[in-house]
Protein backbone atom coordinates (compact mmCIF):
# COMPACT_ATOMS: atom_id res chain seq x y z
CA UNK A 1 0.00 0.00 0.00
CA UNK A 2 1.09 3.39 -0.59
CA UNK A 3 2.76 5.33 2.43
CA UNK A 4 0.89 8.41 3.40
CA UNK A 5 2.84 11.02 4.78
CA UNK A 6 -0.32 13.82 6.19
CA UNK A 7 -0.11 15.21 2.45
CA UNK A 8 -3.05 17.12 0.86
CA UNK A 9 -4.30 15.19 -1.71
CA UNK A 10 -5.94 18.34 -3.68
CA UNK A 11 -5.04 21.34 -3.98
CA UNK A 12 -7.44 24.17 -5.00
CA UNK A 13 -8.99 21.21 -6.90
CA UNK A 14 -5.59 19.77 -8.44
CA UNK A 15 -4.56 16.47 -7.49
CA UNK A 16 -1.33 15.11 -6.65
CA UNK A 17 -0.43 13.04 -9.20
CA UNK A 18 -0.84 15.80 -11.54
CA UNK A 19 0.57 18.14 -9.82
CA UNK A 20 3.61 15.96 -9.80
CA UNK A 21 3.49 15.50 -14.04
CA UNK A 22 3.18 18.98 -13.78
CA UNK A 23 6.63 20.00 -11.95
CA UNK A 24 8.34 16.41 -13.60
CA UNK A 25 7.81 18.26 -17.34
CA UNK A 26 8.65 21.90 -15.98
CA UNK A 27 12.03 20.36 -14.41
CA UNK A 28 13.20 19.14 -17.49
CA UNK A 29 12.27 22.72 -19.29
CA UNK A 30 13.70 24.77 -16.37
CA UNK A 31 17.13 22.28 -16.91
CA UNK A 32 17.55 22.49 -19.82
CA UNK A 33 17.00 26.12 -20.47
CA UNK A 34 19.56 26.70 -17.18
CA UNK A 35 21.93 24.17 -18.50
CA UNK A 36 21.43 25.58 -22.00
CA UNK A 37 22.38 28.99 -20.94
CA UNK A 38 25.44 27.55 -19.27
CA UNK A 39 26.53 26.09 -22.72
CA UNK A 40 25.79 28.99 -24.63
CA UNK A 41 28.15 31.41 -22.37
CA UNK A 42 31.07 29.29 -22.46
CA UNK A 43 30.53 28.47 -26.54
CA UNK A 44 30.73 32.27 -26.58
CA UNK A 45 34.39 32.42 -24.37
CA UNK A 46 35.60 29.79 -26.78
CA UNK A 47 35.34 26.26 -24.76
CA UNK A 48 34.93 23.33 -27.09
CA UNK A 49 32.35 20.53 -26.61
CA UNK A 50 35.40 18.59 -24.47
CA UNK A 51 35.95 21.26 -22.10
CA UNK A 52 35.34 20.33 -18.16
CA UNK A 53 32.28 23.04 -18.04
CA UNK A 54 30.83 21.82 -20.96
CA UNK A 55 31.18 18.06 -19.76
CA UNK A 56 29.89 18.72 -16.48
CA UNK A 57 26.56 20.71 -18.14
CA UNK A 58 26.17 17.22 -20.36
CA UNK A 59 26.11 15.15 -17.52
CA UNK A 60 24.10 16.78 -15.38
CA UNK A 61 21.36 17.14 -18.17
CA UNK A 62 21.50 13.46 -18.70
CA UNK A 63 20.99 12.83 -15.16
CA UNK A 64 18.19 15.23 -15.35
CA UNK A 65 16.67 12.90 -18.04
CA UNK A 66 17.35 10.10 -16.54
CA UNK A 67 15.74 11.01 -13.13
CA UNK A 68 12.72 12.41 -14.83
CA UNK A 69 12.00 9.05 -16.84
CA UNK A 70 12.39 7.86 -13.01
CA UNK A 71 9.86 9.79 -11.54
CA UNK A 72 7.55 9.56 -15.05
CA UNK A 73 7.64 5.59 -13.83
CA UNK A 74 7.20 6.09 -10.22
CA UNK A 75 4.14 8.54 -10.91
CA UNK A 76 2.66 6.14 -13.49
CA UNK A 77 2.54 3.70 -10.63
CA UNK A 78 0.61 5.70 -9.00
CA UNK A 79 2.58 4.95 -5.36
CA UNK A 80 4.98 6.57 -2.72
CA UNK A 81 4.49 10.27 -4.41
CA UNK A 82 4.85 12.03 -1.51
CA UNK A 83 8.35 10.43 -0.68
CA UNK A 84 8.80 10.98 -4.42
CA UNK A 85 8.44 14.92 -4.09
CA UNK A 86 11.21 14.80 -1.57
CA UNK A 87 12.87 13.36 -3.74
CA UNK A 88 12.72 15.41 -6.65
CA UNK A 89 12.94 18.49 -4.46
CA UNK A 90 16.38 17.11 -2.90
CA UNK A 91 17.44 15.93 -6.35
CA UNK A 92 16.90 18.97 -8.00
CA UNK A 93 18.87 21.13 -5.42
CA UNK A 94 21.68 18.88 -6.02
CA UNK A 95 21.55 19.47 -10.16
CA UNK A 96 21.43 23.07 -9.27
CA UNK A 97 24.37 23.23 -6.95
CA UNK A 98 26.39 21.94 -10.16
CA UNK A 99 24.86 24.64 -12.08
CA UNK A 100 26.57 27.04 -8.93
CA UNK A 101 29.17 25.48 -9.22
CA UNK A 102 29.87 26.18 -12.93
CA UNK A 103 29.04 29.49 -12.71
CA UNK A 104 31.46 30.87 -10.19
CA UNK A 105 30.64 29.24 -6.73
CA UNK A 106 29.48 31.37 -3.92
CA UNK A 107 28.98 34.88 -5.75
CA UNK A 108 27.07 33.01 -8.87
CA UNK A 109 24.14 34.02 -9.56
CA UNK A 110 22.35 30.36 -9.93
CA UNK A 111 21.66 30.22 -6.46
CA UNK A 112 18.52 32.35 -7.15
CA UNK A 113 17.09 28.40 -8.55
CA UNK A 114 17.50 27.62 -5.16
CA UNK A 115 14.52 30.10 -4.01
CA UNK A 116 12.56 28.27 -7.39
CA UNK A 117 12.70 24.88 -6.12
CA UNK A 118 11.03 25.79 -2.78
CA UNK A 119 8.42 27.33 -4.19
CA UNK A 120 8.39 24.02 -6.54
CA UNK A 121 8.08 22.08 -2.99
CA UNK A 122 5.44 24.45 -1.53
CA UNK A 123 3.33 23.90 -5.02
CA UNK A 124 3.62 20.26 -4.47
CA UNK A 125 2.95 19.47 -0.33
CA UNK A 126 2.96 22.67 0.76
CA UNK A 127 4.92 24.18 3.67
CA UNK A 128 6.98 21.01 4.23
CA UNK A 129 7.71 20.37 0.79
CA UNK A 130 9.49 24.19 1.18
CA UNK A 131 10.97 23.42 4.25
CA UNK A 132 12.80 20.04 2.51
CA UNK A 133 13.66 22.14 -0.65
CA UNK A 134 15.59 24.87 2.09
CA UNK A 135 17.34 22.59 4.10
CA UNK A 136 18.60 20.74 1.36
CA UNK A 137 19.76 24.03 -0.94
CA UNK A 138 21.02 25.43 1.96
CA UNK A 139 22.87 22.73 3.07
CA UNK A 140 24.32 21.82 -0.43
CA UNK A 141 25.17 25.37 -0.96
CA UNK A 142 27.13 25.51 2.29
CA UNK A 143 29.48 22.14 1.28
CA UNK A 144 30.46 24.09 -2.51
CA UNK A 145 31.04 26.91 -0.78
CA UNK A 146 33.18 25.66 2.30
CA UNK A 147 34.86 22.95 -0.53
CA UNK A 148 35.65 25.54 -2.28
CA UNK A 149 36.99 28.14 0.29
CA UNK A 150 39.43 24.93 1.78
CA UNK A 151 40.77 23.38 -1.45
CA UNK A 152 38.51 20.10 -1.25
CA UNK A 153 37.54 20.62 -4.81
CA UNK A 154 39.02 23.34 -7.07
CA UNK A 155 36.96 25.87 -10.01
CA UNK A 156 36.47 23.81 -12.92
CA UNK A 157 39.70 24.18 -14.98
CA UNK A 158 38.13 26.11 -18.10
CA UNK A 159 36.94 28.97 -15.50
CA UNK A 160 38.34 32.08 -14.61
CA UNK A 161 39.30 31.63 -11.02
CA UNK A 162 38.52 35.40 -10.43
CA UNK A 163 35.34 34.61 -10.42
CA UNK A 164 35.57 31.79 -7.66
CA UNK A 165 38.14 33.86 -5.48
CA UNK A 166 36.33 36.19 -2.71
CA UNK A 167 37.14 38.17 0.60
CA UNK A 168 35.99 36.51 3.66
CA UNK A 169 33.64 39.68 4.03
CA UNK A 170 32.65 39.19 0.46
CA UNK A 171 31.79 35.39 1.16
CA UNK A 172 30.43 36.00 4.23
CA UNK A 173 27.95 38.33 2.92
CA UNK A 174 27.28 36.12 -0.20
CA UNK A 175 25.91 33.34 2.16
CA UNK A 176 24.02 35.37 4.48
CA UNK A 177 22.15 36.74 1.70
CA UNK A 178 21.35 33.02 -0.04
CA UNK A 179 20.02 31.82 2.85
CA UNK A 180 18.16 34.59 3.84
CA UNK A 181 16.48 34.70 0.46
CA UNK A 182 15.94 31.07 0.77
CA UNK A 183 14.20 31.31 3.91
CA UNK A 184 12.08 34.39 3.60
CA UNK A 185 10.76 32.67 -0.20
CA UNK A 186 10.47 29.01 1.91
CA UNK A 187 8.09 30.68 4.35
CA UNK A 188 6.32 33.33 1.72
CA UNK A 189 5.93 30.13 -0.29
CA UNK A 190 4.53 27.86 2.09
CA UNK A 191 2.33 30.53 3.68
CA UNK A 192 0.70 30.88 0.11
CA UNK A 193 1.02 27.55 -0.36
CA UNK A 194 -1.68 26.80 2.44
CA UNK A 195 -3.71 29.20 1.84
CA UNK A 196 -4.35 28.22 -1.25
CA UNK A 197 -4.84 24.62 -0.08
CA UNK A 198 -7.32 25.72 2.58
CA UNK A 199 -9.13 27.74 -0.28
CA UNK A 200 -9.22 24.76 -2.23
CA UNK A 201 -10.88 22.77 0.39
CA UNK A 202 -13.42 25.51 1.20
CA UNK A 203 -14.08 25.41 -2.63
CA UNK A 204 -14.61 21.47 -2.13
CA UNK A 205 -17.34 21.98 0.57
CA UNK A 206 -18.93 25.21 -1.46
CA UNK A 207 -19.48 22.77 -4.32
CA UNK A 208 -21.01 19.54 -1.72
CA UNK A 209 -23.04 22.25 -0.07
CA UNK A 210 -24.37 23.42 -3.54
CA UNK A 211 -25.12 19.58 -4.75
CA UNK A 212 -26.87 19.19 -0.87
CA UNK A 213 -28.96 22.17 -2.30
CA UNK A 214 -30.37 21.08 -5.08
CA UNK A 215 -30.39 17.82 -4.14
CA UNK A 216 -32.85 18.85 -1.27
CA UNK A 217 -34.83 21.29 -3.88
CA UNK A 218 -35.63 18.18 -6.02
CA UNK A 219 -36.58 16.91 -2.45
CA UNK A 220 -38.50 19.82 -1.70
CA UNK A 221 -40.48 19.67 -4.84
CA UNK A 222 -41.46 16.24 -4.38
CA UNK A 223 -41.98 16.41 -1.00
CA UNK A 224 -44.68 19.65 -1.45
CA UNK A 225 -46.68 17.67 -4.59
CA UNK A 226 -46.94 13.93 -2.14
CA UNK A 227 -47.30 15.34 1.39
CA UNK A 228 -51.01 16.31 1.11
CA UNK A 229 -51.41 13.10 -0.67
CA UNK A 230 -49.86 11.27 1.50
CA UNK A 231 -50.92 13.18 4.60
CA UNK A 232 -54.60 12.93 4.12
CA UNK A 233 -55.41 8.58 3.51
CA UNK A 234 -52.55 8.12 6.20
CA UNK A 235 -55.32 10.64 8.80
CA UNK A 236 -58.07 8.90 8.13
CA UNK A 237 -56.09 5.19 8.25
CA UNK A 238 -55.09 6.08 12.01
CA UNK A 239 -58.34 7.05 12.98
CA UNK A 240 -59.93 3.86 11.61
CA UNK A 241 -57.22 2.09 13.31
CA UNK A 242 -57.78 3.63 16.39
CA UNK A 243 -61.82 2.78 16.24
CA UNK A 244 -61.34 -0.43 15.14
CA UNK A 245 -59.10 -1.31 18.34
CA UNK A 246 -61.94 -0.19 20.60
CA UNK A 247 -63.72 -2.72 19.11
CA UNK A 248 -64.92 -5.26 21.76
CA UNK A 249 -65.44 -8.20 18.85
CA UNK A 250 -61.18 -7.83 18.01
CA UNK A 251 -58.82 -10.86 19.07
CA UNK A 252 -56.13 -10.17 20.76
CA UNK A 253 -54.25 -11.17 17.56
CA UNK A 254 -56.11 -8.56 15.65
CA UNK A 255 -55.17 -5.97 18.76
CA UNK A 256 -51.82 -6.68 17.65
CA UNK A 257 -51.97 -6.32 13.88
CA UNK A 258 -53.79 -2.76 14.38
CA UNK A 259 -50.95 -1.83 16.61
CA UNK A 260 -48.48 -2.67 13.84
CA UNK A 261 -50.56 -0.64 11.09
CA UNK A 262 -50.87 2.33 13.78
CA UNK A 263 -46.97 2.26 14.15
CA UNK A 264 -46.51 2.17 10.78
CA UNK A 265 -48.61 4.40 10.12
CA UNK A 266 -46.67 6.92 12.54
CA UNK A 267 -43.48 6.26 10.82
CA UNK A 268 -44.45 7.07 7.13
CA UNK A 269 -45.93 10.22 8.42
CA UNK A 270 -43.11 10.84 10.79
CA UNK A 271 -40.83 10.42 7.41
CA UNK A 272 -43.02 12.83 5.43
CA UNK A 273 -42.76 15.08 8.41
CA UNK A 274 -38.54 14.76 8.61
CA UNK A 275 -38.52 15.41 4.45
CA UNK A 276 -40.57 18.55 4.69
CA UNK A 277 -38.37 19.99 7.43
CA UNK A 278 -35.57 19.35 5.34
CA UNK A 279 -37.03 20.51 2.05
CA UNK A 280 -38.48 23.51 3.36
CA UNK A 281 -37.12 25.57 6.37
CA UNK A 282 -37.83 28.30 7.67
CA UNK A 283 -36.03 30.88 9.24
CA UNK A 284 -36.27 30.87 13.14
CA UNK A 285 -38.18 33.31 14.60
CA UNK A 286 -36.10 34.30 17.77
CA UNK A 287 -37.88 34.63 21.71
CA UNK A 288 -36.53 33.59 24.67
CA UNK A 289 -36.95 30.02 25.45
CA UNK A 290 -37.08 27.85 28.79
CA UNK A 291 -35.02 24.77 27.30
CA UNK A 292 -35.18 22.99 30.09
CA UNK A 293 -39.10 23.28 30.37
CA UNK A 294 -39.14 22.17 25.81
CA UNK A 295 -36.53 19.37 26.80
CA UNK A 296 -38.86 17.55 29.72
CA UNK A 297 -41.81 18.38 27.68
CA UNK A 298 -40.42 15.83 24.29
CA UNK A 299 -39.15 13.86 27.01
CA UNK A 300 -42.53 13.14 28.60
CA UNK A 301 -43.93 12.60 25.49
CA UNK A 302 -41.85 10.25 24.08
CA UNK A 303 -41.79 8.33 27.36
CA UNK A 304 -45.65 7.89 25.99
CA UNK A 305 -45.59 6.41 22.97
CA UNK A 306 -43.38 4.22 20.61
CA UNK A 307 -40.80 2.72 22.41
CA UNK A 308 -40.90 4.64 25.10
CA UNK A 309 -43.75 2.57 26.22
CA UNK A 310 -42.46 -0.70 25.13
CA UNK A 311 -38.64 -1.34 25.99
CA UNK A 312 -37.03 1.58 25.99
CA UNK A 313 -36.52 4.26 29.68
CA UNK A 314 -36.50 7.94 28.12
CA UNK A 315 -35.30 10.77 31.78
CA UNK A 316 -34.77 14.03 32.12
CA UNK A 317 -32.18 15.32 34.36
CA UNK A 318 -31.22 18.75 35.11
CA UNK A 319 -32.07 22.50 35.83
CA UNK A 320 -35.85 23.23 36.35
CA UNK A 321 -35.44 26.41 33.90
CA UNK A 322 -32.78 27.43 31.85
CA UNK A 323 -33.39 30.09 29.21
CA UNK A 324 -32.22 30.67 25.68
CA UNK A 325 -32.65 32.79 22.88
CA UNK A 326 -34.00 30.25 19.71
CA UNK A 327 -36.88 29.70 17.53
CA UNK A 328 -39.29 27.81 19.92
CA UNK A 329 -41.00 25.29 17.58
CA UNK A 330 -37.19 24.50 16.08
CA UNK A 331 -35.79 24.17 19.16
CA UNK A 332 -38.42 21.66 19.97
CA UNK A 333 -37.92 20.08 16.89
CA UNK A 334 -34.10 19.78 17.42
CA UNK A 335 -34.91 18.19 20.64
CA UNK A 336 -37.26 15.59 19.24
CA UNK A 337 -35.18 14.73 16.52
CA UNK A 338 -32.20 13.84 19.13
CA UNK A 339 -34.38 11.92 22.00
CA UNK A 340 -36.02 10.04 18.70
CA UNK A 341 -32.97 9.09 17.16
CA UNK A 342 -31.27 7.29 20.36
CA UNK A 343 -34.31 5.80 21.08
CA UNK A 344 -33.88 4.50 17.57
CA UNK A 345 -30.45 3.63 18.01
CA UNK A 346 -31.31 1.81 21.83
CA UNK A 347 -31.53 -1.76 21.89
CA UNK A 348 -34.93 -3.35 24.08
CA UNK A 349 -33.95 -2.37 27.78
CA UNK A 350 -31.49 0.63 27.31
CA UNK A 351 -32.39 4.10 28.55
CA UNK A 352 -31.72 7.48 26.93
CA UNK A 353 -30.98 10.55 28.87
CA UNK A 354 -31.74 13.57 28.21
CA UNK A 355 -30.46 17.17 30.42
CA UNK A 356 -30.07 20.84 29.77
CA UNK A 357 -27.69 22.44 32.13
CA UNK A 358 -25.92 25.63 32.68
CA UNK A 359 -22.12 25.18 32.10
CA UNK A 360 -20.03 28.17 32.83
CA UNK A 361 -23.20 30.61 31.16
CA UNK A 362 -23.21 28.38 28.48
CA UNK A 363 -26.80 26.16 27.96
CA UNK A 364 -26.03 22.86 26.74
CA UNK A 365 -28.26 20.00 25.94
CA UNK A 366 -26.92 16.87 26.02
CA UNK A 367 -28.68 13.22 24.59
CA UNK A 368 -26.96 9.80 25.40
CA UNK A 369 -27.94 6.47 24.41
CA UNK A 370 -26.72 2.88 24.88
CA UNK A 371 -27.08 1.53 21.76
CA UNK A 372 -24.29 0.26 19.38
CA UNK A 373 -22.12 3.35 19.00
CA UNK A 374 -21.22 4.98 15.69
CA UNK A 375 -17.62 4.28 14.26
CA UNK A 376 -15.75 6.71 13.32
CA UNK A 377 -15.86 6.88 9.17
CA UNK A 378 -19.62 7.51 10.23
CA UNK A 379 -19.35 9.79 12.45
CA UNK A 380 -17.79 12.22 9.64
CA UNK A 381 -21.10 11.86 7.69
CA UNK A 382 -23.44 11.44 10.56
CA UNK A 383 -25.36 15.09 9.98
CA UNK A 384 -25.24 14.21 6.04
CA UNK A 385 -29.02 14.41 4.53
CA UNK A 386 -29.77 10.64 3.50
CA UNK A 387 -27.01 9.25 5.08
CA UNK A 388 -28.13 6.46 7.78
CA UNK A 389 -26.41 3.54 9.58
CA UNK A 390 -29.96 2.09 10.14
CA UNK A 391 -31.78 -0.30 7.52
CA UNK A 392 -35.10 1.35 8.34
CA UNK A 393 -33.16 4.96 8.72
CA UNK A 394 -33.71 7.66 6.17
CA UNK A 395 -30.69 10.05 7.04
CA UNK A 396 -32.66 12.85 7.10
CA UNK A 397 -33.65 13.54 11.33
CA UNK A 398 -30.35 14.06 11.66
CA UNK A 399 -29.79 16.57 8.90
CA UNK A 400 -32.48 18.50 10.32
CA UNK A 401 -30.67 18.92 13.35
CA UNK A 402 -27.95 20.04 12.22
CA UNK A 403 -29.70 22.75 9.91
CA UNK A 404 -31.44 24.10 12.50
CA UNK A 405 -28.35 24.19 14.66
CA UNK A 406 -26.48 25.69 12.26
CA UNK A 407 -29.36 28.71 11.73
CA UNK A 408 -29.25 29.01 15.60
CA UNK A 409 -25.37 29.43 15.46
CA UNK A 410 -25.20 26.18 18.29
CA UNK A 411 -22.61 24.36 18.29
CA UNK A 412 -22.42 20.02 18.29
CA UNK A 413 -20.68 17.54 19.27
CA UNK A 414 -20.87 13.72 18.98
CA UNK A 415 -18.82 11.43 21.40
CA UNK A 416 -19.59 7.56 21.06
CA UNK A 417 -17.80 4.00 20.65
CA UNK A 418 -18.59 1.43 18.74
CA UNK A 419 -20.60 -0.67 21.39
CA UNK A 420 -20.67 2.27 24.12
CA UNK A 421 -23.70 4.17 22.96
CA UNK A 422 -23.35 8.03 21.90
CA UNK A 423 -23.80 11.13 23.90
CA UNK A 424 -25.11 14.41 21.31
CA UNK A 425 -24.02 17.24 23.34
CA UNK A 426 -25.65 21.03 21.74
CA UNK A 427 -24.00 24.27 23.10
CA UNK A 428 -26.70 26.42 22.78
CA UNK A 429 -25.17 29.60 23.27
CA UNK A 430 -25.39 32.09 26.35
CA UNK A 431 -27.90 31.67 29.15
CA UNK A 432 -30.41 34.31 28.07
CA UNK A 433 -32.49 35.86 30.69
CA UNK A 434 -36.30 37.16 30.91
CA UNK A 435 -37.80 40.28 31.82
CA UNK A 436 -39.18 40.70 34.93
CA UNK A 437 -43.22 39.57 34.61
CA UNK A 438 -42.29 38.18 30.82
CA UNK A 439 -43.42 34.72 30.31
CA UNK A 440 -40.90 32.45 28.02
CA UNK A 441 -41.98 31.66 24.74
CA UNK A 442 -43.78 28.57 23.64
CA UNK A 443 -43.72 26.17 20.32
CA UNK A 444 -47.79 25.93 19.38
CA UNK A 445 -48.66 22.90 20.55
CA UNK A 446 -49.44 21.81 16.81
CA UNK A 447 -45.80 21.74 16.36
CA UNK A 448 -44.89 18.53 18.60
CA UNK A 449 -43.70 15.63 16.30
CA UNK A 450 -45.29 12.14 15.93
CA UNK A 451 -44.36 9.64 18.30
CA UNK A 452 -40.89 7.87 17.29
Amino acid sequence: MPVTLGVPESVAGVPLARRLAWAVALRVVLLVVALGVVAIVNFRRGFDVGSETIQYAIATMAGAFALAAAYAAVLRAGRWLEWLVFAQVVLDQAAFTVLVYLTGGASSGATSFYGLTCLLGAFLIGLRGAAVAAVAGISFYGVLVWALQTGQILPPADQPRTAYLVTSEELTAHVVLNVLVIVVVTLLAGYLAERLASAGGRIVEAEARAETAERLAELGRLATGLAHEIRNPLGSIAGSIQLLRTSRGLSEEDRKLCEIIQREASRLNDLVSDMMDVARPKRPEFAVVDAASTAREVVALAGKSGRGVSDVDIAFSGADAVYVRADPSQLRQLVWNLVRNAVQASSAGGKVSVGVEDVAGTVVLTVADRGVGIDAEARSHLFDAFFTTRSHGTGIGLAVVKRIADEHGFAIDVESESGQGATFRVRMGPRAFLPEGAAPAEAPKSSVPPPP
